[in-house]
């Protein structure tokens, strides 16, 4: 489908299914608590700082700088927050989707949430090891490759945004 120099992936689900969208954000909020409790053990201030600025980055921000700018603007996308961006600000220009900051800094937020707790937990593993280290770790390195590759690739697949969207992962 051509629209004003913009296409959409005619195929792409209009709106993703409910369940997903909250089996998502429980997963998002189990990655983001994982990361603060990692922090947590090495320096509590540390993790109220990455809480905050993880919540703050992911539901507010990036919302703002890409969602505002989306065709799922106001709809369920295969996280909804399409919906939460409709909530919170005014719709943007979907013709500027593709080149918007948001974009740009999507793959260092998210790649945050991995590596800030990695390096937190192997520095605590140096320091004294504790069995809750290593499955910290597992767990966060689980998820992330998990949210990058699978969760990516079948959401972006379904995405009607997938064509001119320059992270979609097919």
């Amino acid at each position: 489908m051509k629209d004003n120099n913009y296409q959409l992936y005619k195929e792409g689900l209009e709106e993703y299914p409910r369940g997903e969208v909250i089996t998502g954000n429980i997963l998002m909020l189990l990655w983001i608590g994982a990361g603060t409790l990692a922090s947590y053990l090495l320096w509590p201030v540390l993790a109220w700082v990455f809480l905050a600025i993880a919540l703050l980055m992911i539901y507010v921000v990036l919302r703002k700088l890409v969602c505002t700018h989306c065709y799922y603007y106001g709809k369920r996308c295969s996280i909804g927050w399409g919906k939460l961006a409709a909530m919170m600000f005014s719709r943007g220009s979907i013709e500027r989707f593709p080149e918007t900051t948001g974009i740009k800094i999507a793959p260092f937020v998210y790649g945050s949430l991995t590596l800030v707790p990695v390096i937190v937990l192997i520095v605590l593993m140096l320091k004294q090891f504790d069995i809750i280290q290593p499955v910290l770790l597992v767990f966060i390195l689980g998820f992330g490759f998990y949210s990058g590759t699978v969760t990516r690739k079948r959401s972006c697949s379904r995405c009607k945004m997938r064509i001119i969207c320059p992270g979609s992962a097919v």
